[in-house]
């Protein structure tokens, strides 16, 4: 893709499309890998999406990088605190509204949802509803740059944990839907809320949707080898996993086993 750079290191921070640049909060985890990615979109003014934790050091760097550019809305991708906890704080730094699907994290009148179209210096900002992880994610296309924001929804390693507010069965439709517009739009980049840009679309969604399913598969198998709660499933079907992810897969476990009940 023609403006498109990651850095030789590998990481996420400052990595770029010709429109949109990433700046990296300083809160790395097992949960968020290098820290969440803040997407700066616009070259005079900006969308900020993801402010990002509630985190003074992140607000600093990523006032210095907009370098004078005036903010006009700062997006959500969903309400978890590490892409949400700073945008108030920001926006009263900026003088921008907040716009979100879920209201409890907008400020101003304008929420955000399926189908609208947020322009900044003429670059166009598609916004899809892509529940799942949480009931109110949402991703972001930039026809600009064939490239789509994916918030949590696809990250840049690993997989996506089903929080409690989200549901499988709606991530697994919005992997679908994702899967589609990514083939139809042609798409040449993912552009995650955690970890490096995927320049394979299509390769890093196959590879989603067939990990869901040998995992709803491993979780059939244990189940019938006699393991009954969350945790006694994790311990068969996540041993290869460091214990201290154990908790975020009861999680996921928890969500896949709702899932099943429910076909």
């Amino acid at each position: 893709m023609s403006g498109l750079r990651i850095p030789a290191g590998g990481g996420p921070d400052g990595s770029r499309t010709a429109h949109a640049e990433n700046v990296l909060a300083p809160n790395p985890s097992p949960m968020t890998l290098d820290g969440t990615n803040t997407w700066i979109i616009g070259t005079r003014d900006a969308v900020v999406v993801d402010p990002g934790p509630d985190d003074e050091r992140h607000l600093r760097r990523l006032t210095d990088h907009l370098g004078g550019r005036r903010v006009t809305h700062i997006l959500l991708t969903h309400g978890h605190h590490d892409h949400s906890g700073a945008a108030r704080r920001f926006a009263e730094l900026v003088g921008a509204p907040v716009r979100a699907l879920d209201p409890r994290h907008r400020l101003g009148e304008e929420g955000l949802g399926d189908g609208d179209v947020v322009t900044v210096d003429g670059i166009e900002i598609h916004v899809h509803a892509t529940p799942g992880h949480s009931f109110d994610s949402l991703c972001f296309w930039l026809p600009a740059d064939r490239a789509m924001l994916t918030g949590d929804t696809v990250l840049g390693r690993g997989t996506t944990v089903i929080a409690p507010d989200g549901h499988l069965a709606d991530y697994l439709r919005s992997l679908d839907r994702l899967r589609s517009l990514a083939e139809s739009l042609d798409a040449v980049a993912l552009l995650p809320g955690h970890g490096p840009v995927l320049a394979d679309p299509i390769g890093a969604l196959d590879g989603y949707l067939t990990h869901r399913r040998q995992r709803l598969d491993q979780i059939r198998a244990a189940l019938r080898q006699g393991a009954r709660t969350p945790r006694e499933i994790v311990e068969i079907v996540y041993a290869e996993v460091d214990e201290k992810l154990w908790p975020a897969a009861e999680m996921s476990v928890r969500a896949q086993l709702d899932y099943l009940e429910r076909l």
